[in-house]
């Protein structure tokens, strides 16, 4: 059963129906409710990170996403869900992430050429192989919606980039955790072969 947690950002929905449609049997759930059944986790996104990490109930979050981490088992963060994995977020004002991968977000670059947000389709450039690449062809365009970007402590954790002006991570994996910048349940049927894949995989590489 994959878990798709509930931390009160939207788009709950959209991912649901996303991973539904696979085949794959998934939940929306509280952290509280997550169980030994739950073989994957969902970190959806759409919101703001000061909002999400100043909620009341972060402590529980974080103690259940670090407690299931833990276990090896994978997890998925998009979007907003992925900036959450961070060490530190600036959006909204400075504040602690969940502190599973190692980094920050800042703000993205921009001029009058380059706008924010980000808003459409661009191309994604896999720099390693990994299990949720299986089937998929390099630089394929997924959905994106933000202003705000993933900088990895460790440039080995990025395994995709994405340009907007300048190149930005938009995949960064490490261990059992996968942060994916984009919309993959936006992004038709690449976005779903990719929500497959990670919907397949064991969580080692």
């Amino acid at each position: 059963m994959i878990a798709i947690l509930d931390c009160e950002m939207g788009n709950l929905q959209s991912v649901f129906h996303g991973i539904d449609s696979t085949g794959y049997d998934c939940e929306i759930i509280k952290s509280s409710e997550l169980s030994d059944e739950n073989t994957h986790l969902v970190l959806p996104g759409v919101g703001n990170f000061h909002q999400v990490m100043s909620s009341k109930n972060i402590f529980d979050i974080k103690k259940a996403v670090h407690d299931f981490a833990h276990t090896g088992k994978p997890i998925l963060g998009i979007c907003l869900g992925m900036q959450l994995l961070s060490e530190w977020g600036e959006e909204g004002g400075g504040i602690e992430g969940l502190g599973l991968i190692g980094g920050k977000v800042d703000r993205m670059f921009e001029n009058k050429e380059t706008r924010l947000p980000h808003v459409g389709w661009n191309s994604v450039d896999f720099l390693h192989d990994h299990p949720l690449f299986s089937g998929l062809k390099n630089n394929l365009d997924f959905y994106f919606v933000h202003s705000y970007q993933f900088i990895p402590k460790h440039n080995e954790s990025i395994f995709a980039s994405t340009n907007h002006g300048r190149d930005f991570t938009s995949i960064v994996i490490e261990r059992n955790i996968i942060g994916v910048q984009f919309h993959p349940e936006k992004s038709q049927s690449n976005g779903l072969r990719m929500l497959e894949n990670f919907c397949a995989w064991d969580g080692k590489c």
